[in-house]
């Protein structure tokens, strides 16, 4: 199984940006749990980041085009602006968690609208970095009932 982690603008500077919010964990944090789970569970998993949202496209685009079976998505920012990033999820039509640290259901009223969330397999909110695991195994699930 090939997943593909993509992370949108500032997850970069976890553990710098308002900790009340994301905490004292950094990126690296995150790449390490990610790659741990992923080890453990024999998943080749590929997690990037970009604060551009032409490179996000394009993450999603290789995705499809290297043959990878879903994808987990913190577009951040990009989730509540971004029609580029929606059309790209769905002209590969991989299936797709989309994830965010935070309760974005919780926060300012521009960030209650997702433009990919009706399109994604689940929606994981609120749940930190462990949401990502979710994610994950949202996708092995889905994945694997698809094989059987």
């Amino acid at each position: 199984m090939r997943i593909m982690v993509i992370n949108g603008p500032n997850l970069n500077m976890l553990g710098i940006r308002e900790k009340e919010i994301y905490g004292q964990e950094t990126y690296q944090d995150l790449e390490n749990l990610i790659n741990n789970y992923c080890d453990s569970k024999n998943i080749d998993v590929m997690v990037l980041q970009s604060n551009f949202e032409g490179d996000i496209v394009t993450f999603i685009q290789d995705a499809y085009f290297s043959e990878y079976d879903g994808i987990v998505i913190n577009p951040a920012a990009y989730t509540h602006t971004s029609i580029a990033i929606l059309d790209a999820l769905k002209a590969t039509s991989l299936p797709f968690v989309e994830v965010h640290i935070s309760d974005v259901s919780k926060r300012e009223d521009f960030r209650q609208v997702s433009y990919i969330a009706p399109y994604a397999l689940k929606r994981i909110i609120g749940h930190g970095f462990n949401g990502y695991i979710e994610a994950i195994q949202e996708l092995e699930n889905v994945l694997n009932e698809s094989q059987n």
